[in-house]
Protein backbone atom coordinates (compact mmCIF):
# COMPACT_ATOMS: atom_id res chain seq x y z
CA UNK A 1 0.00 0.00 0.00
CA UNK A 2 2.79 2.43 0.89
CA UNK A 3 4.54 1.70 -2.40
CA UNK A 4 1.32 2.25 -4.33
CA UNK A 5 0.59 5.54 -2.61
CA UNK A 6 4.17 6.71 -3.15
CA UNK A 7 3.93 5.80 -6.83
CA UNK A 8 0.70 7.75 -7.30
CA UNK A 9 2.25 10.73 -5.50
CA UNK A 10 5.19 10.72 -7.93
CA UNK A 11 3.01 10.54 -11.04
CA UNK A 12 0.29 12.88 -9.71
CA UNK A 13 1.94 16.13 -10.96
CA UNK A 14 2.32 14.71 -14.46
CA UNK A 15 -1.25 13.34 -14.44
CA UNK A 16 -2.60 16.71 -13.32
CA UNK A 17 -0.77 18.52 -16.12
CA UNK A 18 -1.95 15.96 -18.70
CA UNK A 19 -5.51 16.21 -17.40
CA UNK A 20 -5.60 20.02 -17.41
CA UNK A 21 -3.84 20.65 -20.70
CA UNK A 22 -4.81 17.58 -22.75
CA UNK A 23 -7.70 15.48 -21.45
CA UNK A 24 -9.88 18.41 -20.38
CA UNK A 25 -9.46 20.40 -23.65
CA UNK A 26 -10.09 17.29 -25.75
CA UNK A 27 -13.23 16.43 -23.80
CA UNK A 28 -14.41 20.05 -24.05
CA UNK A 29 -13.82 20.08 -27.81
CA UNK A 30 -15.73 16.83 -28.19
CA UNK A 31 -18.70 18.29 -26.32
CA UNK A 32 -18.39 21.48 -28.36
CA UNK A 33 -18.59 19.50 -31.60
CA UNK A 34 -22.04 18.28 -30.52
CA UNK A 35 -23.39 21.83 -30.25
CA UNK A 36 -24.03 24.76 -32.61
CA UNK A 37 -21.61 26.98 -30.71
CA UNK A 38 -21.07 30.08 -32.86
CA UNK A 39 -20.62 33.84 -32.50
CA UNK A 40 -24.13 34.26 -31.09
CA UNK A 41 -23.54 31.61 -28.43
CA UNK A 42 -20.22 33.24 -27.63
CA UNK A 43 -22.05 36.48 -26.88
CA UNK A 44 -24.92 34.83 -25.03
CA UNK A 45 -24.74 31.18 -23.83
CA UNK A 46 -28.54 31.05 -24.01
CA UNK A 47 -28.19 30.67 -27.79
CA UNK A 48 -26.18 27.45 -27.39
CA UNK A 49 -28.04 24.36 -28.57
CA UNK A 50 -27.22 20.66 -28.48
CA UNK A 51 -27.33 19.29 -32.04
CA UNK A 52 -25.83 15.82 -31.47
CA UNK A 53 -24.17 14.57 -34.69
CA UNK A 54 -25.61 17.25 -37.00
CA UNK A 55 -22.24 18.96 -37.38
CA UNK A 56 -20.63 15.71 -38.56
CA UNK A 57 -23.48 14.89 -40.93
CA UNK A 58 -23.40 18.42 -42.34
CA UNK A 59 -19.66 18.10 -42.99
CA UNK A 60 -20.22 14.89 -44.94
CA UNK A 61 -22.68 16.78 -47.14
CA UNK A 62 -20.32 19.75 -47.67
CA UNK A 63 -18.24 19.66 -50.90
CA UNK A 64 -15.45 21.81 -49.44
CA UNK A 65 -14.81 19.20 -46.74
CA UNK A 66 -14.27 16.48 -49.34
CA UNK A 67 -12.14 18.88 -51.36
CA UNK A 68 -9.99 19.59 -48.30
CA UNK A 69 -9.76 15.88 -47.48
CA UNK A 70 -8.64 15.10 -51.04
CA UNK A 71 -6.04 17.89 -50.98
CA UNK A 72 -4.69 16.64 -47.66
CA UNK A 73 -4.65 13.02 -48.85
CA UNK A 74 -2.82 14.08 -52.02
CA UNK A 75 -0.27 15.93 -49.89
CA UNK A 76 0.23 12.84 -47.71
CA UNK A 77 0.33 10.26 -50.54
CA UNK A 78 2.96 12.23 -52.47
CA UNK A 79 4.82 13.98 -49.66
CA UNK A 80 5.35 11.06 -47.27
CA UNK A 81 7.16 8.74 -49.75
CA UNK A 82 9.25 11.66 -51.02
CA UNK A 83 10.18 12.74 -47.49
CA UNK A 84 11.07 9.24 -46.30
CA UNK A 85 12.91 8.42 -49.51
CA UNK A 86 14.99 11.59 -49.33
CA UNK A 87 15.63 11.02 -45.62
CA UNK A 88 16.80 7.46 -46.27
CA UNK A 89 19.06 8.54 -49.15
CA UNK A 90 20.66 11.26 -47.01
CA UNK A 91 21.10 8.85 -44.09
CA UNK A 92 22.74 6.26 -46.34
CA UNK A 93 25.15 8.87 -47.71
CA UNK A 94 26.06 10.09 -44.23
CA UNK A 95 26.53 6.50 -43.01
CA UNK A 96 28.80 5.61 -45.92
CA UNK A 97 32.43 4.87 -45.17
CA UNK A 98 33.41 7.23 -48.00
CA UNK A 99 31.64 10.22 -46.44
CA UNK A 100 33.77 13.09 -45.17
CA UNK A 101 32.87 15.95 -42.81
CA UNK A 102 29.79 14.02 -41.65
CA UNK A 103 29.07 16.34 -38.76
CA UNK A 104 29.01 19.38 -41.06
CA UNK A 105 26.68 17.77 -43.58
CA UNK A 106 24.45 16.32 -40.84
CA UNK A 107 24.06 19.76 -39.33
CA UNK A 108 23.43 21.40 -42.70
CA UNK A 109 20.79 18.85 -43.70
CA UNK A 110 19.08 19.05 -40.31
CA UNK A 111 19.09 22.87 -40.24
CA UNK A 112 15.75 23.33 -42.09
CA UNK A 113 13.98 21.41 -39.33
CA UNK A 114 14.85 24.00 -36.68
CA UNK A 115 14.12 27.04 -38.82
CA UNK A 116 10.91 28.99 -38.24
CA UNK A 117 8.29 27.53 -40.56
CA UNK A 118 6.43 30.77 -41.23
CA UNK A 119 9.60 32.75 -41.99
CA UNK A 120 10.92 30.08 -44.37
CA UNK A 121 7.50 29.74 -46.03
CA UNK A 122 7.53 33.47 -46.77
CA UNK A 123 10.98 33.12 -48.35
CA UNK A 124 9.79 30.21 -50.49
CA UNK A 125 6.77 32.23 -51.57
CA UNK A 126 9.10 34.90 -52.97
CA UNK A 127 11.46 32.32 -54.47
CA UNK A 128 8.54 30.88 -56.46
CA UNK A 129 6.96 34.22 -57.36
CA UNK A 130 5.84 34.31 -60.98
CA UNK A 131 7.34 37.66 -61.93
CA UNK A 132 10.48 38.14 -59.84
CA UNK A 133 11.07 34.77 -58.17
CA UNK A 134 14.55 33.28 -58.27
CA UNK A 135 13.25 29.94 -59.60
CA UNK A 136 11.59 31.44 -62.68
CA UNK A 137 14.65 33.66 -63.20
CA UNK A 138 16.84 30.55 -63.32
CA UNK A 139 14.39 28.75 -65.63
CA UNK A 140 14.36 31.75 -67.96
CA UNK A 141 18.13 31.44 -68.43
CA UNK A 142 17.65 27.95 -69.89
CA UNK A 143 14.77 28.95 -72.14
CA UNK A 144 11.85 27.73 -69.98
CA UNK A 145 8.93 30.20 -69.72
CA UNK A 146 7.82 31.39 -66.27
CA UNK A 147 5.60 29.04 -64.26
CA UNK A 148 2.88 30.34 -61.96
CA UNK A 149 3.95 28.04 -59.14
CA UNK A 150 1.54 29.26 -56.47
CA UNK A 151 -1.19 30.65 -58.73
CA UNK A 152 -1.84 27.60 -60.90
CA UNK A 153 -3.99 24.80 -59.36
CA UNK A 154 -1.77 22.27 -61.14
CA UNK A 155 1.45 23.49 -59.52
CA UNK A 156 0.38 24.97 -56.17
CA UNK A 157 0.17 21.75 -54.17
CA UNK A 158 3.37 20.22 -55.68
CA UNK A 159 5.20 23.42 -54.71
CA UNK A 160 3.91 23.14 -51.14
CA UNK A 161 4.87 19.46 -51.09
CA UNK A 162 8.39 20.35 -52.19
CA UNK A 163 8.66 22.93 -49.43
CA UNK A 164 7.34 20.52 -46.77
CA UNK A 165 9.71 17.75 -47.85
CA UNK A 166 12.70 20.12 -47.77
CA UNK A 167 11.63 21.46 -44.38
CA UNK A 168 11.03 18.12 -42.64
CA UNK A 169 13.22 15.42 -44.16
CA UNK A 170 16.13 16.16 -41.83
CA UNK A 171 14.16 15.00 -38.78
CA UNK A 172 13.58 11.54 -40.26
CA UNK A 173 17.15 11.51 -41.54
CA UNK A 174 18.53 11.66 -37.99
CA UNK A 175 16.25 8.82 -36.85
CA UNK A 176 17.17 6.65 -39.83
CA UNK A 177 20.86 7.44 -39.39
CA UNK A 178 20.66 6.19 -35.81
CA UNK A 179 19.00 3.02 -37.08
CA UNK A 180 21.71 2.52 -39.71
CA UNK A 181 24.47 2.89 -37.14
CA UNK A 182 22.85 0.16 -35.03
CA UNK A 183 23.15 -2.43 -37.83
CA UNK A 184 26.18 -4.72 -37.18
CA UNK A 185 28.97 -4.04 -39.67
CA UNK A 186 29.83 -7.74 -39.72
CA UNK A 187 26.74 -8.35 -41.85
CA UNK A 188 28.03 -6.04 -44.58
CA UNK A 189 31.52 -7.56 -44.43
CA UNK A 190 30.10 -11.06 -44.82
CA UNK A 191 27.94 -9.90 -47.74
CA UNK A 192 30.93 -8.30 -49.49
CA UNK A 193 32.94 -11.49 -49.05
CA UNK A 194 30.08 -13.42 -50.68
CA UNK A 195 30.18 -11.00 -53.61
CA UNK A 196 27.02 -9.01 -52.88
CA UNK A 197 26.80 -5.65 -54.60
CA UNK A 198 26.00 -2.42 -52.77
CA UNK A 199 22.41 -2.52 -54.03
CA UNK A 200 21.94 -6.11 -52.80
CA UNK A 201 23.38 -5.16 -49.42
CA UNK A 202 20.82 -2.35 -49.13
CA UNK A 203 18.00 -4.60 -50.32
CA UNK A 204 18.75 -7.65 -48.19
CA UNK A 205 20.47 -6.19 -45.11
CA UNK A 206 19.77 -2.49 -44.68
CA UNK A 207 16.05 -2.32 -45.45
CA UNK A 208 15.05 -5.44 -43.43
CA UNK A 209 17.10 -4.26 -40.45
CA UNK A 210 15.58 -0.78 -40.72
CA UNK A 211 12.02 -2.14 -40.88
CA UNK A 212 10.95 -1.14 -37.34
CA UNK A 213 12.60 2.28 -37.69
CA UNK A 214 10.94 2.87 -41.06
CA UNK A 215 7.58 1.97 -39.51
CA UNK A 216 8.06 4.52 -36.72
CA UNK A 217 9.17 7.17 -39.21
CA UNK A 218 6.16 6.40 -41.43
CA UNK A 219 3.69 6.77 -38.56
CA UNK A 220 5.27 10.04 -37.41
CA UNK A 221 5.39 11.47 -40.93
CA UNK A 222 1.86 10.43 -41.88
CA UNK A 223 0.33 11.85 -38.71
CA UNK A 224 2.32 15.06 -39.13
CA UNK A 225 1.55 15.55 -42.82
CA UNK A 226 -2.18 15.09 -42.27
CA UNK A 227 -1.96 18.18 -40.04
CA UNK A 228 -1.06 20.42 -42.97
CA UNK A 229 -1.85 24.05 -42.16
CA UNK A 230 0.96 26.60 -41.95
CA UNK A 231 2.28 26.00 -45.47
CA UNK A 232 -0.96 26.77 -47.35
CA UNK A 233 -1.91 29.46 -44.84
CA UNK A 234 1.28 31.43 -45.47
CA UNK A 235 1.95 30.61 -49.11
CA UNK A 236 -1.47 30.43 -50.81
CA UNK A 237 -4.29 31.06 -48.30
CA UNK A 238 -5.93 27.91 -49.66
CA UNK A 239 -5.99 29.17 -53.25
CA UNK A 240 -5.94 28.92 -56.21
CA UNK A 241 -9.47 27.56 -56.64
CA UNK A 242 -9.24 25.94 -53.18
CA UNK A 243 -6.58 23.56 -54.51
CA UNK A 244 -4.47 23.90 -51.34
CA UNK A 245 -7.23 23.96 -48.71
CA UNK A 246 -6.36 21.30 -46.13
CA UNK A 247 -8.61 19.81 -43.47
CA UNK A 248 -6.81 21.75 -40.75
CA UNK A 249 -7.04 24.95 -42.80
CA UNK A 250 -10.79 24.32 -43.16
CA UNK A 251 -11.02 23.94 -39.39
CA UNK A 252 -9.24 27.27 -38.94
CA UNK A 253 -11.60 28.97 -41.40
CA UNK A 254 -14.69 27.56 -39.71
CA UNK A 255 -13.51 28.40 -36.22
CA UNK A 256 -11.68 31.71 -36.50
CA UNK A 257 -13.08 33.29 -39.64
CA UNK A 258 -16.73 32.30 -39.50
CA UNK A 259 -16.80 31.56 -35.75
CA UNK A 260 -18.60 28.23 -36.19
CA UNK A 261 -16.70 26.71 -33.29
CA UNK A 262 -18.95 23.68 -32.98
CA UNK A 263 -18.43 22.79 -36.62
CA UNK A 264 -14.69 23.50 -36.38
CA UNK A 265 -14.47 21.04 -33.49
CA UNK A 266 -16.28 18.47 -35.62
CA UNK A 267 -13.70 18.99 -38.39
CA UNK A 268 -10.92 18.39 -35.84
CA UNK A 269 -12.39 15.09 -34.71
CA UNK A 270 -13.02 13.99 -38.29
CA UNK A 271 -9.33 14.62 -38.96
CA UNK A 272 -8.49 12.65 -35.82
CA UNK A 273 -10.48 9.68 -37.15
CA UNK A 274 -8.68 9.88 -40.49
CA UNK A 275 -5.25 9.96 -38.83
CA UNK A 276 -6.26 7.13 -36.49
CA UNK A 277 -7.36 5.03 -39.45
CA UNK A 278 -4.19 5.70 -41.45
CA UNK A 279 -1.83 4.96 -38.56
CA UNK A 280 -3.81 1.84 -37.61
CA UNK A 281 -3.39 0.50 -41.15
CA UNK A 282 0.35 1.18 -40.98
CA UNK A 283 0.68 -0.59 -37.63
CA UNK A 284 -1.31 -3.59 -38.86
CA UNK A 285 0.92 -3.82 -41.92
CA UNK A 286 3.92 -3.65 -39.59
CA UNK A 287 2.57 -6.46 -37.41
CA UNK A 288 2.09 -8.68 -40.45
CA UNK A 289 5.76 -8.22 -41.25
CA UNK A 290 6.75 -8.69 -37.57
CA UNK A 291 8.01 -5.10 -37.31
CA UNK A 292 6.06 -4.37 -34.11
Amino acid sequence: MRGGVAGWMFVAPALIVIGLFFALPVASALLLSLTDFDLYALADPAHLRFVALDNYLELLRTPIFWKALWNTSYFVLVGVPLSIGLSLAAALLLDSQLARARAVFRTALFAPVVTTLVAVAVIWRYLFHTSYGLVNWALGHVGIPPVDWLGDPLWAMPTIIGFAVWKNFGYNMVILLAGLQAIPRELYEAARIDGASTWRQILHITLPALGPVLLVVSVITVSGYFQLFAEPYVMTRGDPLQSTVSVLYLMFEEGFRWWNLGRASAVAFMLFLVILGATTLLLRAGRRRDLV
